[in-house]
């Protein structure tokens, strides 16, 4: 056996070895679906051997070893580059277009018309179980392409989770933003949630807490359950917003009395040397400042960029 035969003419035994490719298919579900577990079909396009010809892709006798590639699919091209020097280059064989074999067309499967293998149509159930989450992979062994004297690859499905509208997912735990108005913030309030498994929870504040802007609060048990341990569930957490008022919302002789409920605010002795400035409404979008502070400063550890005195 020459070194040609070593590497490639032992081909049909290291195929018979050698798994096909795996297929990855990517499977959309929500948030819903993975808080629950849900069972999905999924409709592929797969080859599969052809069972009039059992892939051999024609009759018995039929095919034969390709004449030009000697069997292996490949063939070598000694060329010459320079004087004492050869490049040896491998290309897929023309003739049987790398199949190691022909076929006459006379004898060719009316069926699978000598390809070995027919396009067909499966649907498989995913499963997708309570907790899984985005990106996790789910393994079907053997449903991928069939090919004959190679067993067939897998079928991979990724799960791909759609964005939700009230929660995010962070790892076993669901956050949420829920707006409070002002007086709810001070006061007190009832809310309720619904969650991902149609229950409705009710949250209070506690007598006499004041909920700040951008507080969080949790609820335990209450998260995404555990992946294969589904009666245990994260955390959910709630991130308030405090919606204040619009402007005049209160008419000015009421305000004296509001003030005397609030904490007192803070007063200012003001002096012959202090200048009194009036606040106005900004909008960073109709002023140019940040683009020239930009022009003329790198960050905040970086030096300045404008015109520098040059020294002689």
């Amino acid at each position: 056996m020459d070194i040609f035969d070593m590497f490639f003419g032992g081909g049909g035994r290291m195929a018979r070895e050698r798994r096909g490719k795996n297929v990855v298919h990517q499977l959309s579900v929500t948030l819903e679906d993975l808080y629950n577990g849900v069972t999905k079909k999924l409709a592929l396009q797969k080859n599969v051997i052809c069972d009039k010809c059992e892939g051999a892709g024609g009759k018995k006798g039929a095919v034969e070893k390709c004449p030009v590639c000697k069997g292996r699919g490949m063939q070598v091209h000694i060329q010459q580059i320079a004087p004492g020097v050869v490049q040896q280059l491998q290309t897929v064989c023309l003739e049987c277009k790398g199949q190691g074999e022909r076929i006459n067309p006379q004898d060719r499967c009316t069926s699978c018309s000598g390809a070995k293998v027919l396009r067909e149509k499966k649907v498989i159930e995913v499963h997708v179980e309570k907790g899984m989450k985005d990106g996790q992979k789910i393994l079907f062994h053997g449903e991928g392409d069939q090919e004959p004297e190679l067993e067939p690859g897998d079928v991979i499905v990724v799960l791909d989770q759609k964005d939700h509208g009230v929660f995010q997912r962070r790892g076993h735990d669901l956050l949420m933003k829920m707006k409070v108005q002002l007086s709810e913030a001070l006061c007190g309030f009832k809310k309720t949630i619904a969650t991902l498994d149609e229950r409705t929870l009710v949250i209070t504040s506690k007598s006499g807490e004041v909920i700040k802007h951008g507080d969080l609060k949790c609820v335990r048990g209450e998260g995404m359950p555990i992946y294969k341990a589904p009666l245990e569930k994260g955390t959910l957490v709630v991130q308030f917003l405090v919606v204040f008022p619009e402007k005049h919302w209160l008419p000015l002789e009421k305000l004296p009395q509001l003030e005397a409920l609030l904490p007192p605010r803070q007063k200012v002795r003001l002096t012959d040397d202090m200048e009194q400035v009036e606040l106005q409404e900004f909008n960073p979008a109709e002023q140019s400042w940040r683009q020239q502070r930009e022009a003329y400063e790198e960050d905040e550890d970086g030096p300045r960029t404008g015109v520098q005195c040059q020294t002689a």
